[in-house]
């Protein structure tokens, strides 16, 4: 009895321990079967931990309760030996389903293909394979991936292609496997595709955190004559030269140079036509802040011609600060066709100011003082008159009169010879003797001579030397010889 207990007992216990397992699988199975699978793409990035090893396989966690497999070739080093473990947590590559097998890859950056097999599954995947430019050779460079021979034109190892084969060669990048035929005889990599998709994904991110207003940070690209462009991080903007300086300047390169980093404030985005507007003046303090008070009407201020356009001269009186004189203010009353008549770029002149408006950032100037039209008195044709030169052009000199008019002297009338500096001979501020010639009294333009006035004064000379020779003889009773007279005449002088 006891002994057939005991052998029921031995027998009964196998079968006991052998249908708990079959039970609790057969339920496995069934929770299985109800549940949907997770679906992957080729490509798909997953974060995962190794649950088992087997052989040439390592099974990893895909979070929906099933494995996928990984090639422990990938965890090997160079002597062979296995460099992961049950638990240890990667990033994994969905490549693609065989044999019922959903197979995974690490070799995405950072690794070297180690088989002709795993750059076919990156192909198939669409995925990048790291591999380092061993030489060049007739159209492009051979790249080696892992132990595997491969070819990059020269088209497709940057943005804008290269043959500059000594800035490459040596190098590891990561590569896109544009083409795997002939069973890995025919392999063609690109590592332009590769940048091309990290620009795309940096202009996805750029497009969702640049907002107007913005200051941001990026590297001068180019210089232009209409402005600089600068990379935002994959994203070009443009400075316009008007937002560069709260100074005028004529050359953007003065300003900037490629390479350079500027902190520049987003003006504008136009992401359908990929334009952003950027200002670089605008990191700057505005100088039409603090000029409250500092230009009064009718106060005498002192800047150079910077620009001239037909409806008058902008003048700079201080760094970001420029004011106009319109070209009704330009002529001291005469009608002018365009203020080079009258002046020039880079030209030092003194104006009055007119008025200020700091809210339309507009200073109206005039070469004259403010005085009312009707009070300024006309001289009168044959007057002799003194002034001071005002400004010398190419066509005359220009004279400020008492009254505060300003007359024009011609060259014709300067009575100096063709082709003289009249720049060094008659420096302004200097005294000149003038006659009047002509006076429009509607416009109020006076048209003066030297020549005239030297003439005129010679003349009077010689009258006045006509009298006193007669003057002499009445008491002499005697003409004498012309040279006596001339002789007493120059001794007088002395």
């Amino acid at each position: 009895m006891n002994s057939e207990s005991a052998e029921n007992t031995s027998m009964n216990a196998p079968v006991e321990q052998n249908d708990a397992p079959r039970e609790e699988s057969f339920a496995e199975l069934l929770e299985k079967s109800s549940r949907k699978a997770v679906r992957f793409t080729p490509g798909q990035r997953i974060k995962t931990r190794v649950v088992g090893i087997s052989g040439d396989i390592a099974f990893i966690d895909l979070g929906d309760k099933s494995e996928g497999a990984v090639n422990t070739a990938e965890f090997r080093d160079k002597d062979g030996n296995l460099q992961v473990k049950t638990g240890d947590e990667f990033d994994a590559f969905f490549v693609s389903v065989d044999n019922g097998i959903r197979k995974f890859t690490t070799l995405v950056h950072g690794y070297s293909a180690v088989s002709l097999r795993n750059i076919r599954d990156a192909f198939e995947a669409g995925l990048p394979v790291q591999g380092e430019i061993k030489r060049e050779i007739k159209g492009g460079f051979e790249v080696l991936a892992g132990d595997v021979r491969c070819f990059c034109p020269f088209s497709q190892i940057d943005l804008k292609g290269g043959r500059e084969g000594g800035v490459y060669l040596g190098s590891s990048f990561a590569f896109k496997v544009l083409e795997f035929e002939d069973y890995g005889k025919n392999i063609i990599l690109s590592r332009r595709a590769i940048l091309e998709k990290e620009k795309a994904e940096k202009v996805l991110q750029l497009k969702e955190a640049l907002q107007v207003g913005m200051d941001v940070t990026g590297t001068v690209r180019s210089v232009m004559n209409f402005g600089a462009f600068v990379d935002l991080g994959g994203v070009d903007g443009l400075i316009p030269a008007s937002e560069l300086s709260w100074v005028r300047t004529e050359r953007p390169s003065d300003i900037l140079t490629a390479g350079q980093q500027v902190k520049v404030k987003i003006l504008s985005i136009d992401w359908d036509n990929n334009k952003l507007s950027l200002s670089l003046k605008a990191m700057e303090p505005d100088p039409w802040t603090t000029i409250k008070g500092k230009y009064p009407e009718g106060s005498l201020v002192t800047g150079k011609i910077v620009r001239l356009a037909p409806f008058g001269a902008f003048v700079n009186l201080e760094p970001g600060i420029d004011g106009l004189i319109h070209i009704s203010n330009l002529g001291a009353g005469r009608r002018i066709n365009h203020p080079r008549e009258i002046v020039e770029t880079g030209q030092a002149i003194d104006a009055y100011v007119l008025s200020v408006d700091t809210e339309s950032r507009k200073i109206s100037l005039s070469i004259n003082s403010r005085v009312e039209p009707e009070k300024i008195v006309l001289p009168e044709a044959g007057d002799i008159l003194e002034g001071k030169v005002e400004r010398v052009m190419q066509f005359g000199v220009f004279v400020k009169l008492s009254s505060g008019l300003t007359g024009l002297v011609p060259n014709s009338e300067m009575a100096t010879a063709q082709g003289s500096d009249h720049k060094k001979m008659f420096p302004e501020g200097s005294d000149m003797k003038v006659a009047v010639l002509e006076v429009d009294r509607e416009s109020k333009k006076v048209k003066l001579s030297r020549k005239a006035a030297m003439d005129i004064a010679v003349k009077k000379e010689y009258e006045e030397y006509i009298t006193e020779s007669r003057q002499g003889v009445s008491s002499s009773g005697s003409f004498g010889t012309l040279g006596d007279l001339l002789k007493a005449k120059m001794e007088e002088k002395k």
